[in-house]
């Protein structure tokens, strides 16, 4: 009861309630504010650890879609070459032939060539020869057109291959493609067995360690959201219902009763048979929001030590308010009593304070209005620098544009023409990719400047041109070599039929358009194929003029190949 009375008067007092005040509103301030920045902490660490997910997802698809569409066009390219379209299907070249490019892609298990009938003519170390293949889908669906299988265990190569994961069983994918003869007749399959591991290793290229240590892990399932990768998930989990679609990642719950920030992408590979896969990457939300939630914390506790610190100070400036104020008092009670001379403050600075708020204020206006100043005037020279950059960037353009291209006609001129000719033959003795060179000349184009005039020949070369350009693929490359020639460097024709067929495609479409001025205009075409006995671009410039002369000299208008 004694300790109530003597607090009492302390807990009423002034200095009590400043410090009450001042420390609750403190707390009640820096707490709130460690709620929200830890909010706002939690959902930008969620969002970027989603389009950390989304990023990882689409560089996997990407990466797999586009292995899988090499690989099945690998398939159907070595199919019409000359070597399986004319000879035996059983010989010892074929067998050579399939065991180089298995020893050229390490992803292929097995390659093999049926009969129409279903048996195995020939196969990579004479593995299933002799066998009959003619139930296995592979086969039926090669039958009639491009094939890519889905994931599958191995049947007949199961004893016969080595398996690597002893955990697993031997799994495959299957690419296949049927064989023409000459004349369009079906004389069997080639079919080619990719190993699994080709696949996971593919989309767990673009993982890295610090990934897998924040708890991400990478799946893909199938058209039926059942997980294919990793083996431990097969047949045990299957995706869950993240809602209605939308957004780079969604917050989703999976069977296991945890919480996962999960990227879905369909992988569209543009196959002739659509896998329907499905590549997941997934981290659990807990995981991802571990360093917010650290954040949160540590920010209450920076709080409560700034808290402590403010009732601390504040209770050091409600001391120096109510100072004077109890000092007033007992001068009050002194006179009151008659009990002495009273004893008045001293050493308030009231006026001084309030002159330095105004100068304060009065220095703080001028400091803003300078930033203003300073903030448009900045702003300012940035427009100018952003608006001299983009002028010369169009500038740049042009005079690149200038550098590498004709301007009569607006394809490529001769040096462009030489720089990708350069870079396409050193591609060559690198990858051995073959490329041919086509070289044309417009037929009697004297006579068209001799009687219509150089103006309308002008626009014969242009009208030829974007003939040209309508013509070609998007990976071939035209250019203006000089007066009325022109030439065409056509990559990744892997026999020189392709190449002729491309030359005759456009020579006959010459033949049949409409020249300005109603003009009927021909063109006599050089072929030449780069070889590997090439050492340099000499031979195969000198075979490609070599037969456009011919073609001139057998009366023009055709297309002629050395």
């Amino acid at each position: 009861m004694q300790l109530t009375q003597k607090l009492l008067p302390f807990i009423r007092s002034l200095r009590w309630e400043l410090t009450l005040w001042f420390g609750g509103l403190s707390l009640i301030f820096l707490l709130g504010a460690g709620f929200y920045v830890g909010g706002i902490a939690t959902r930008a660490l969620a969002d970027h650890s989603g389009e950390v997910l989304y990023l990882r997802a689409k560089s996997a698809t990407d990466l797999l879609e586009t292995n899988l569409r090499e690989r099945e066009e690998e398939i159907a390219l070595l199919t019409r070459s000359p070597l399986f379209v004319n000879n035996n299907l059983g010989s010892g070249a074929i067998r050579q032939v399939l065991e180089m490019r298995q020893q050229a892609n390490s992803e292929y298990a097995w390659i093999g060539v049926t009969d129409v009938d279903g048996w195995v003519v020939q196969a990579t170390d004479g593995l299933l020869v002799g066998a009959q293949v003619d139930q296995r889908p592979w086969f039926q669906e090669a039958l009639t057109g491009r094939f890519v299988g889905d994931v599958h265990e191995a049947v007949l190569l199961a004893k016969k291959l080595s398996n690597e994961a002893s955990d697993q069983p031997l799994r495959f994918i299957d690419f296949a493609a049927p064989i023409h003869g000459p004349n369009g007749e079906l004389r069997g399959v080639l079919g080619a067995h990719a190993h699994w591991r080709w696949v996971t290793e593919t989309v767990e290229s673009v993982m890295t360690a610090d990934l897998a240590e924040s708890g991400i892990e990478l799946l893909i399932a199938d058209r039926d959201d059942n997980v294919i990768y990793p083996f431990a998930h097969v047949g045990v989990t299957s995706l869950p219902d993240a809602g209605p679609s939308g957004g780079n990642y969604k917050r989703v719950r999976w069977a296991d009763g945890q919480e996962y920030l999960t990227s879905v992408l369909n992988m569209n590979t543009e196959l002739e048979r659509s896998l329907g896969w499905q590549i997941v990457v997934r981290q659990p939300l807990e995981a991802a929001l571990a360093p917010a939630e650290a954040l949160r914390n540590y920010l209450w506790l920076l709080g409560l030590i700034a808290v402590l610190a403010f009732v601390l100070i504040a209770q050091r400036l409600a001391v120096r308010v109510s100072r004077p104020i109890e000092q007033l008092a007992a001068a009050a009670r002194t006179v009151a009593r008659r009990s002495g001379r009273p004893k008045y403050p001293k050493n308030v600075h009231t006026w001084e304070l309030q002159q330095l708020v105004g100068s304060i204020h009065h220095m703080t206006d001028s400091l803003l209005q300078q930033e203003r100043d300073l903030k448009e005037l900045n702003l300012s020279l940035e427009n100018q620098v952003a608006e001299r950059t983009r002028e010369l960037s169009r500038a740049n353009r042009q005079l690149e544009k200038l550098a590498t291209h004709d301007a009569l006609t607006g394809i490529a001129n001769r040096r462009h023409f030489d720089e990708k000719l350069i870079e396409l033959f050193h591609a060559f003795r690198r990858t051995h990719r073959p490329f041919t060179l086509m070289i044309m000349d417009i037929d009697y184009f004297k006579r068209v400047n001799d009687q219509h005039g150089h103006a309308h020949g002008d626009k014969v070369l242009q009208h030829l041109a974007q003939l040209l350009h309508n013509q070609v693929r998007v990976t071939d490359f035209v250019a203006r070599y000089g007066g009325e020639e022109f030439a065409v460097l056509l990559p990744d024709t892997s026999s020189e039929p392709d190449g002729y067929g491309v030359a005759e495609k456009i020579r006959a479409a010459v033949e049949n358009s409409r020249f300005p001025g109603g003009l009927k205009v021909t063109v006599s075409i050089g072929l030449s194929q780069v070889k590997s006995a090439d050492t340099d671009l000499h031979a195969l410039f000198e075979r490609a003029d070599q037969a456009l002369y011919r073609a001139k000299e057998q009366g023009r208008n055709r297309t002629l190949l050395s």
